[in-house]
């Protein structure tokens, strides 16, 4: 069977549906994951979702029969959002999960997450499952297993309203883009006493209204509208999978994630002083020193989710977050990326004010960029990122501090510089921040300076994941 090598990427699988990805291939890599857990299963049991994507209902059976036919069963907890599997992994007595899902990549794509144990596997080991899915070493059913079908919903509803106390009735709008999170963002504010305005909550695998990511600032223009005429005290809005929340305050302007995490962490570092908080190398200054002025500890990580979910576990983090709206609550919950529950906890922070918009408001500003992207051929951006590097080091001087985690970060007093390449397609990313706009311009213009030694054609354009 041919495998695109392409489509196992850094953090999970991607690819065209019918052109990448079949049920054929589906199959083999339920397969191939049963072989590579050989040795880590001790429930012989994975729990298996998948998203509203048009095919991924019979890539779902697919993987199952796979899974089943090497000889392991499956709790199939049927279409939900990605967080609602990763729920699975900590209350279910299984060894792992696959989530079938595109996240918020077009309706023409979908791929998979895959965990062991309760840790979503990335880097080498996918490539490692990528090598077993080649050969043909397959395990055989020698007894009989079992599909058990389950609905997980009312338990994640009941785990959250345990722990979610929202003190007044707030007004929220919730769109979720026709992704996998409407009908479990909707139930679950209400049911924390919320009034909800669902917007496009029903789920539909064309994504007909708009692209399901709410990094993207067009993506969210009914959201800000809706919210700006109902007089709401936030909107909330989810990408295709759920893993992601984007927020936008009462007057319509974007919180992005490194705001976010700022407002999350002041709050769990009143329940637990001095707690690790981790973010990456996209996000902002103010958010690492309003971290550690708040008496955290700080950590600079690599982007993606499950780079940052590894690494709460390596130092022990309360909380973690992304510019892209990927939050992960430790603090009073397990520790993966929720898009839903994100939702809920800012929703308890707010209704402990009287004016909703005053605490979002109250949140440090800073000048900076959208993430921009420079395209690049297959394969290119990692030579680029070594040249960035070498030539900054004799380019740039005190009081500049360079940092290398993930591509190439420069820190000044006033502000940073970010080149990094994507792991998920061939591009450069950039991001600048200044403290003033003196500052930004400053920066981006020495870090595009140095960009233009290292790729001469380089063509910045706005990111639209």
């Amino acid at each position: 069977m041919k495998l695109n090598p392409q489509i196992f990427r850094e953090y999970d699988i991607r690819g065209i549906a019918g052109t990448d990805l079949t049920e054929e291939i589906y199959e083999r890599l339920g397969q191939a994951i049963v072989a590579y857990t050989r040795g880590k299963r001790k429930n012989n049991c994975f729990v298996v979702a998948h998203d509203g994507r048009l095919t991924s209902r019979s890539y779902a059976h697919a993987v199952m029969d796979g899974i089943t036919g090497a000889g392991v069963n499956v709790i199939d907890i049927g279409q939900a959002p990605t967080p609602l599997c990763y729920f699975g992994l900590f209350t279910l007595p299984v060894d792992g999960g696959v989530m079938i899902t595109a996240s918020h990549n077009p309706k023409e794509y979908n791929g998979m997450k895959v965990a062991v144990g309760t840790s979503t596997i990335h880097g080498e080991e996918i490539q490692k499952l990528y090598r077993v899915a080649l050969g043909d070493a397959f395990p055989k059913a020698r007894k009989p297993v079992t599909v058990t079908r389950m609905d997980l919903l009312p338990k994640y509803l009941a785990r959250v309203a345990r722990g979610i106390h929202v003190k007044r009735r707030l007004k929220v709008v919730v769109d979720a883009g026709n992704g996998a999170s409407g009908p479990v963002g909707v139930p679950l504010y209400e049911q924390l006493g919320c009034e909800v305005i669902p917007l496009y909550c029903d789920v539909d695998g064309r994504f007909p209204n708009h692209h399901p990511d709410p990094t993207v600032p067009k993506n969210l223009t009914k959201l800000i509208a809706t919210v700006k005429r109902t007089g709401a005290d936030c909107g909330i809005g989810f990408d295709g999978d759920g893993d992601r929340i984007g927020v936008v305050n009462e007057k319509g302007e974007v919180i992005f994630g490194d705001k976010l995490l700022i407002l999350f962490a002041r709050h769990i570092l009143k329940a637990e002083p001095g707690a690790t908080i981790i973010s990456e190398v996209k996000g902002s200054r103010t958010l690492y020193a309003d971290i550690e002025a708040h008496g955290g500890k700080a950590i600079m990580w690599r982007t993606g989710h499950s780079l940052i979910k590894a690494a709460m576990k390596k130092f022990n983090a309360q909380l973690a977050g992304e510019m892209s709206g990927h939050m992960f609550f430790k603090h009073r919950w397990y520790g993966f990326d929720d898009g839903s529950y994100a939702g809920c906890r800012l929703l308890e922070i707010l209704s402990r004010s009287p004016d909703a918009n005053a605490v979002l408001n109250a949140l440090p500003n800073s000048f900076s960029t959208p993430e921009l992207n420079v395209k690049c051929a297959e394969g290119e951006s990692p030579a680029l990122i070594e040249q960035a590097i070498a030539m900054a080091g004799t380019t740039f001087a005190a009081p500049a501090v360079i940092s290398t985690i993930d591509g190439l970060r420069i820190d000044w007093p006033d502000g940073f510089g970010l080149i990094r390449g994507s792991n998920t397609t061939p591009v450069l990313v950039l991001r600048f921040e200044g403290q003033n706009e003196t500052a930004l311009h400053r920066i981006q213009d020495a870090m595009l300076a140095l960009l233009t030694r290292v790729k001469p054609d380089a063509k910045i354009e706005t990111a639209a994941h």
